[in-house]
């Protein structure tokens, strides 16, 4: 079992508060992912689940027991850092079964346990090299080989894959999605790349100064986002957002243009993501703009253009766009793709 759940849990730094009054249930199973950007607590709050933070004030539970006040060693969980924290004097073998070795686990038992978690990451060729032999992504894998071998209530992950380059973090997510997959296990990643949270999490929880921003599936925040924050962290180029008015079940842009608008409440501000907004004729849709940047990437590109009054815009569109800067173009709003905000940044259903 691997239910965690935390109950108004803060942290303060002296007469700084980092976290603010959390409130969050993690079931057994669930892969969640926590982010955010620099800064808005991700970390301090998986350490404060971990045991490796105190905290302040609330309480975490696991499987119904409160572990507030417990150590690290007693709550049952184990973490992963983006450091690899290996011995490099050992082999993978004895980095893999340190742990147990040491809390006086019998040798057949250590080298049970040490060659089923090498045969689930593939580490069966090289269990009798050192670190300094093997490769990041091999490295990283070793690192998670050590904490499956504990079998713990749930694994924690602190940001795993920042050190490696963007081939080989590729090629650890699938090993982290398939591990998922064969454990089952409770699992709770940071990250502050939002693509590691859409492709990776069961759930993710967006945090922003310390204060929950929304939670939900990756679907679920992608489509429906809480708020303008949320709306403009997940998606990747992010959501164009541009000021409008709302009356009379309306909606309107600078320059005149606009549409239908079924909000409870007066919106403000109009978003609709890059690879929603379609591209015509000059006069058409709902604004002009004029291309300033074209962004090859093979399969996309992203436009990037200068739309007068209202700003900047973002378009995604295929590879065989022959779309250049300088030509000017409509942009049109499929009226199912909208998202509206008010004021305050929260969004107008």
């Amino acid at each position: 079992m691997g239910a965690i759940k935390l109950e108004a849990v803060e942290k303060w730094f002296g007469s700084a508060q980092v976290i603010k009054g959390v409130d969050l249930e993690i079931e057994d199973g669930e892969f969640v992912i926590f982010v955010g950007p620099s800064g808005c607590g991700k970390s301090t709050l998986l350490r404060m689940i971990g045991g490796l933070e105190e905290t302040s004030r609330g309480a975490i539970k696991i499987d119904g027991r409160d572990v507030t006040p417990e150590p690290p060693a007693k709550r049952g969980l184990t973490m992963v850092f983006q450091s690899y924290a290996l011995y490099p004097h050992m082999s993978v073998r004895e980095n893999m079964g340190f742990s147990l070795k040491t809390a006086g686990v019998p040798k057949a038992e250590v080298a049970e346990k040490v060659n089923a978690a090498a045969k689930v990451l593939k580490l069966d060729a090289y269990l009798d090299r050192r670190p300094k032999d093997l490769s990041g992504g091999q490295r990283q894998r070793v690192a998670i080989g050590r904490s499956i071998v504990r079998e713990p209530t749930a694994f924690l992950f602190d940001e795993p894959l920042s050190n490696l380059d963007a081939a080989l973090r590729v090629e650890m997510r699938y090993e982290i999605a398939k591990l998922h997959q064969s454990l089952g296990a409770t699992m709770i990643y940071v990250t502050h790349d939002q693509v590691e949270a859409m492709t990776l999490a069961d759930k993710i929880v967006v945090l922003e100064f310390g204060t929950i921003a929304q939670v939900g599936s990756p679907r679920e925040l992608y489509e429906n986002p809480a708020n303008l924050f949320v709306a403009q962290f997940i998606g990747s180029p992010k959501m164009n957002v541009i000021p409008c008015t709302t009356a009379n079940g309306q909606y309107r842009l600078s320059g005149g243009r606009g549409g239908a608008f079924s909000g409870l409440r007066a919106a403000e501000h109009l978003g609709i993501r890059p690879e929603h907004i379609g591209v015509g004729d000059t006069g058409t849709g709902a604004i002009d703009g004029t291309v300033d940047v074209v962004e090859y990437l093979g399969a996309d590109c992203f436009v990037i253009l200068d739309c007068g009054e209202v700003g900047q815009m973002t378009v995604r569109v295929g590879g065989e766009t022959e779309l250049k800067p300088g030509e000017t173009v409509g942009l049109e709003f499929p009226q199912e793709r909208l998202h509206f905000f008010d004021g305050e940044g929260l969004a107008v259903r």
